[in-house]
């Protein structure tokens, strides 16, 4: 379980996060919404201690994300980055295995680029895909090789930062099933960061809408259409008027 606690952040006069309260149970698939800049990346980096949150707390099964031993808490995480973040000098097999072949995880080589291959198998790449490096492949293929890199080393949780950004609709939506079915399969925890309702739709059991720095709405997917929150309905329908003010 991840638990935010009255999380503050502010970078110098901006207060970009003003007592977040979050509870992702294990096993359960989180999506935070809300509009650009307010401050939805800045506490997915904040839980993976990328930023160090000014007050508040962050726990991790109950303890704080801020002590103990670092490497064995980032491995209990995946990651799918929203440009995909590949390493272009890297063969695709190697940027999938990439956590395999170096520190606390690493396994044989040809052990790695196995595991590497049966993975990108699970996200409907054929194992000829595995020695082409990343610029030889489309966006969605790109998209495809994210999510099999965060799935390689079997995390407990996974994070997905935007991860339909510059797909067009169908591949969006393959995207959304295979992260669903994947969640599912692993019985992982996942928080996803989004703008797409249709991929909110798609792969949460819960919403948290964030805006202005705290949470103004969070529970199940399927209450959100009637949740009675003028921020949550404004920003779901994409309203230009309403408690959020639309920058002209």
């Amino acid at each position: 379980m991840i638990e935010l606690r009255n999380v503050h952040k502010a970078f110098g006069s901006n207060q970009v996060l003003r007592g977040v309260d979050l509870t992702i149970p294990s096993g359960t698939s989180m999506v935070i919404i809300g509009g650009s800049g307010t401050g939805k990346s800045v506490a997915l980096k904040c839980v993976l201690g990328l930023i160090r949150h000014d007050s508040g707390q962050i726990l991790l099964d109950g303890q704080d994300v801020t002590k103990g031993d670092r490497d064995a808490f980032l491995s209990r995480f995946g990651m799918l980055f929203q440009g995909g973040a590949l390493f272009d000098s890297l063969p695709v097999w190697q940027n999938v295995a990439f956590r395999l072949l170096r520190g606390s995880l690493k396994r044989p080589r040809a052990e790695a680029r196995e595991i590497a291959i049966e993975k990108l198998r699970r996200v409907g790449l054929k194992p000829e895909q595995a020695d082409k490096f990343p610029a030889e492949l489309s966006g969605g293929m790109q998209k495809r090789v994210g999510l099999a890199r965060a799935i390689c080393a079997e995390p407990e949780i996974i994070f997905f930062d935007e991860p339909t950004t510059g797909l067009d609709p169908i591949m969006s939506g393959v995207i959304n099933d295979l992260i669903r079915e994947i969640v599912t399969e692993m019985g992982a925890t996942a928080m996803t960061i989004t703008h797409d309702m249709t991929s909110v739709r798609a792969i949460a059991d819960n919403v948290a809408m964030l805006h202005d720095g705290v949470i103004k709405w969070t529970g199940p997917v399927a209450q959100m259409d009637d949740s009675g929150d003028p921020y949550l309905d404004q920003f779901i329908h994409g309203r230009a008027t309403g408690p959020i003010e639309a920058v002209r």
